[in-house]
């Protein structure tokens, strides 16, 4: 898997940042920020998209001043707009963790869909860990990031060979109506669930939505956000 149909994510979150990290409000948060951390933020630098600009590599910084502009900004993560530099200067790391975990291989929709999801992951972690002191913010948080993600892929795992092994008991014990059964998916596309096993759990089996969302650990919005096409051919079938 590559990150070819992930890069749309990618630009959509560098178009805003290009908007963002040079507004006035930016220009507000650094100076909140260079109250919080005055050794830390350049002079030189006047909003929040300088300071993503100085934390390249390129950037004319030396690397333990770099991490220490990192934990800066995990102490000053409260303010959204500092979390939100924050998780711009992360985006690489996040891709990193995304490519070495192989994009969710086997388990998750897409490259796109995965990676989506680690940034969702990423930003919930920036709010859980807002105002912590860590010397290494940097990799704690995508070493943290990293242990989320598994942990998400082998609970989603574990309950696809879950519902596999029931789908199979079912298919032996009874025969559904293949008309009956395409009338359920199209219900089941209309409301929004998705995924081809987790169609079937919610329309055969009886699993209510929100049982599907917290056996495979997501929340019912991205329960409703995955593979809406799952059910399309059936709906097609049965119309």
């Amino acid at each position: 898997m590559t990150i070819s149909d992930a890069s749309d994510v990618l630009a959509q979150l560098r178009a805003e940042w290009r908007r963002v990290g040079r507004s006035l409000d930016a220009r507000a948060a650094l100076e909140r920020l260079r109250c919080q951390s005055p050794e830390e933020v350049p002079s030189f630098v006047v909003d929040l998209a300088g300071i993503v600009a100085v934390l390249e590599p390129n950037g004319g910084l030396d690397r333990l001043h770099r991490a220490r502009i990192l934990a800066a900004l995990l102490l000053g993560a409260g303010d959204p707009l500092v979390r939100r530099c924050l998780l711009q200067t992360l985006l690489p790391g996040i891709v990193s963790v995304a490519r070495k975990l192989r994009f969710g291989e086997g388990i998750a929709d897409s490259p796109r869909t995965f990676l989506a999801d680690a940034i969702v992951e990423a930003i919930e972690l920036l709010e859980d860990w807002a105002g912590q002191s860590r010397p290494y913010a940097g990799p704690d948080l995508l070493g943290a990031l990293r242990c989320r993600l598994r942990r998400k892929m082998l609970a989603d795992k574990a309950r696809r060979s879950e519902l596999h092994a029931a789908r199979e008991r079912s298919t032996k014990g009874s025969d559904v109506d293949a008309e009956d059964l395409g009338r359920r998916l199209a219900v089941a596309a209309a409301a929004g669930v998705t995924d081809v096993d987790l169609v079937y759990a919610r329309c055969v089996l009886g699993h209510t939505a929100t049982e599907l969302a917290a056996a495979i650990g997501v929340s019912n919005g991205t329960l409703h956000r995955r593979l809406v096409a799952a059910a399309k051919p059936f709906v097609a079938a049965s119309s």
